[in-house]
């Protein structure tokens, strides 16, 4: 079986060609530099050519302040080819796995959020993104979409880097404490991703939810990174979001419910922290 990957460069993509690595399968990774996914002409010349079974579109515009002064840019990546990718897939009777994102509820709810809840972005990438998922399913291919939360990893910039950074050079930080989610380690979700496509579980079509299990703020979540990194010395202060104000309107509230994808497949997902705990563990062998 072929697999293509798009955003190969990016976080998802480079843990995914780890967990792939021992795969019997043909992965075959590529960023903007291999492949343009706003060219319909390109990726169905790959897709021929290569003989694709299975696209999984790690790509996205993710700079969400950045997004609401480059909506049109943001919506020709994470809808428009989108639509492209799904289009082509459903041509080659392929298998589209693509990740969304918390980002397009409201932030609004109480609980654990479940993949029927009503969907009410308040930001333009929450918006491209949920326009994205709306092209998958227009195009009736045969997808699985996993919307997941907060990612992080030992790949390119991203939370737990930059609070290492900051937590070991600086005296103070503030970080916000009224927004509440569950940290997603890329590795994680990673290897669900190829236990999957391992697996051949191609007919459990649908929208899934994924993140790690818990939840906390990102106060808690920069605590927890001082404390693993062994950053000891430096002060963490909460503070509101009105006091920390960002172009972009992010979610109070995002924590996803993973039940139905547990349930579905039948994987384990691991708490935060103890993610947390072995993205660190790799960065320190890193240094």
């Amino acid at each position: 079986m072929t697999i293509l990957v798009t955003g190969g460069n990016g976080q998802l993509g480079s843990a995914l060609r780890l967990a792939s690595a021992e795969s019997s399968h043909r992965y075959i990774f590529t960023d903007i530099g291999e492949l343009d996914i706003t060219s319909a002409e390109a990726v169905e010349k790959i897709m021929a050519r290569e003989g694709v079974e299975v696209v999984v579109n790690c790509a996205a515009y993710t700079a969400v302040d950045m997004a609401e002064e480059q909506e049109d840019l943001a919506d020709k990546i994470n809808h428009k080819a989108v639509a492209i990718l799904a289009e082509a897939c459903k041509r080659r009777n392929a298998t589209l796995v693509h990740i969304s994102t918390d980002y397009i509820f409201s932030g609004d709810a109480t609980e654990p959020i479940g993949e029927s809840a009503t969907p009410a972005p308040r930001n333009a990438y929450g918006r491209t993104k949920l326009a994205g998922e709306r092209a998958i399913e227009k195009s009736g291919c045969r997808s699985i979409i996993l919307r997941t939360a907060w990612l992080y990893s030992e790949f390119g910039k991203n939370f737990v880097k930059t609070m290492r950074h900051l937590t070991s050079t600086l005296p103070e930080v503030r970080v916000v404490a009224d927004q509440v989610g569950t940290p997603t380690y890329a590795g994680d979700l990673a290897r669900a991703i190829a236990t999957i496509i391992e697996s051949g579980l191609f007919d459990k079509c649908g929208i899934y939810h994924y993140s790690n299990l818990g939840e906390c703020s990102w106060y808690d979540f920069a605590v927890e990174i001082a404390r693993e990194s062994g950053n000891n010395n430096c002060k963490i202060t909460p503070c509101t979001t009105e006091e920390y104000p960002t172009k972009a309107v992010r979610p109070r509230y995002s924590v996803l419910d993973k039940s139905r994808f547990i349930d579905t497949f039948g994987i384990a997902i691991p708490a935060w922290q103890q993610s947390l705990a072995e993205c660190i563990k790799h960065l320190n062998e890193q240094q």
